[in-house]
């Protein structure tokens, strides 16, 4: 699915991958953030040329049939009306049916509070460790094998057909919706609709709000059972319109695509199917824990400074439990709370993770519930609790210092990627500090001098 820079949280999670700090709360459902270049166009997808279609038939929408040719809106202001009226346009013109749209857009409405949401997201400022409570906690854990258990026959069959373990689609499934307890309830397209003409992200939400009327052109849903979060995601697994697009299937073999329903069948394959597709390989884990040597040198951990496990043993790098990790695949070390706190070895899967959300709290948050489901430990090592981390404002300033000193800073946007981890690191070497790279007040406090 896709997506680097909408949604739940859109709050905080335009943060890449350095950011764990950052991610969307858990109770709000992460679900994945847009990448500009995983985002397939509408386009794409209907003419046919876009990666990863489903080889289910296109149905026709016998929802809507008998329905009149013109349905006129209701819409709260004239200027939402004028803007459907100028939309509908675009949309036939991109092979929507008059029919399919005046269905779908009737009893439409300017939604007030869908923009509010959007204006008012809260900057999320809880710390990796708390993140991850929530992510894992005993009951997230115990209701997940719950899930697993009721809907293990899907689920095995849907791990036979995809190589994707059932214990990752469902930890996915739980940090999306709590195991479809919070799938959404607003009326997807009156919410896109609103979005889109509120004009903030006003393209990305008109091509949304498009291949939402193309899955109702399909007949995969009606306009009445349409519905999710007040940001377009949908479903047990939180698809965005277009991802839905080029990766759901129809598992069940009914002839739609149903990530709406209380079944959550179709929905748990489009997952597993999504993270094929981006190269999920089976028996290798997404992550493990490890056990740093002393001494050992933070600016190794990098993502783009991989080796095979039995090479990071050599350099006494271990498993949790003191033995050297099987060589899965080449691997890197994260450090995500720095050298302060766990350390993870991480492989390929971490990656494919990574495009369903991109925040590394997200995915060691998938990853570790998966491993709980399956019964393993709890995290063993100790986090830094009691850390007050940056503000908006102190990273931009923390940015602003960094790119002032010559450390290659390319934005001053708030976000700690991998650009303004790797600046850091590199002014702590300059200073003769242990590079973790980790965007710390004490880091903030050198920059200013004190």
């Amino acid at each position: 699915m896709h997506f680097s820079g909408i949604v739940a949280s859109i709050t905080g999670l335009f943060l890449g991958i350095a950011a764990p700090a950052m991610a969307a709360a858990v109770e709000t459902s992460l679900r994945p953030q847009p990448r500009p270049a995983a985002v397939v166009p509408v386009a794409a997808v209907i003419s046919g040329d876009a990666p990863a279609r489903s080889l289910r038939p296109v149905l026709r929408p016998e929802d809507l049939k008998g329905q009149e040719a013109v349905v006129q809106a209701s819409v709260s202001n004239s200027a939402f009306r004028r803007w459907i009226d100028g939309f509908r346009g675009r949309a036939l013109s991109q092979g929507i049916s008059p029919r399919v749209f005046d269905a779908a857009f009737r009893g439409v409405q300017y939604n007030a509070g869908v923009i509010e949401k959007d204006r008012n997201q809260a900057e999320f400022k809880s710390q990796i460790w708390d993140y991850l409570d929530s992510a894992a906690s005993p009951d997230r854990v115990k209701n997940g094998q719950r899930a697993l258990r009721r809907h293990r026959r899907a689920l095995e069959r849907i791990e036979r057909a995809y190589g994707v373990e059932k214990e990752v689609v469902t930890a996915v499934w739980g940090l999306e919706t709590a195991y479809g307890t919070r799938r959404g309830d607003i009326p997807l397209i009156e919410a896109m609709a609103t979005l889109a003409f509120d004009g903030r992200r006003g393209a990305f939400f008109e091509k949304q709000l498009i291949a939402a009327l193309s899955i109702l052109q399909s007949g995969d849903v009606s306009p009445r059972d349409m519905k999710g979060s007040w940001a377009g995601a949908m479903g047990h697994t939180q698809f965005i319109p277009t991802s839905y697009l080029a990766y759901a299937v129809d598992f069940t073999g009914d002839g739609k695509r149903d990530i709406w329903s209380d079944d959550p069948t179709d929905a748990l394959a489009s997952t597993a199917a999504y993270l094929k597709r981006f190269g999920w390989k089976k028996g290798q884990p997404w992550g493990v824990e490890v056990r740093l040597p002393r001494g050992f040198d933070a600016g190794l951990a990098r993502r783009d400074i991989k080796r095979m496990p039995s090479q990071w043993a050599a350099q006494g790098v271990v498993g949790i439990d003191g033995r050297p990790v099987p060589d899965y695949g080449q691997a890197a070390i994260l450090l995500p709370a720095g050298t302060q706190g766990a350390a993870f070895m991480i492989f390929d899967n971490f990656r494919v993770i990574e495009r369903y959300n991109n925040a590394d709290a997200y995915v060691i948050g998938v990853g570790h519930l998966s491993d709980r489901i399956k019964g393993g430990p709890p995290i063993q090592a100790s986090w830094p609790r009691g850390y007050a981390p940056l503000s908006f404002d102190e990273r931009k300033d923390l940015q602003r210092r960094l790119k002032r000193r010559g450390f290659g800073v390319e934005k001053i946007d708030g976000i700690i990627g991998p650009n303004t981890t790797n600046a850091i690191r590199a002014f702590q070497r300059s200073i003769g500090v242990e590079p973790d790279g980790y965007p710390s007040q004490t880091v903030l406090r050198q920059l200013r001098g004190g």
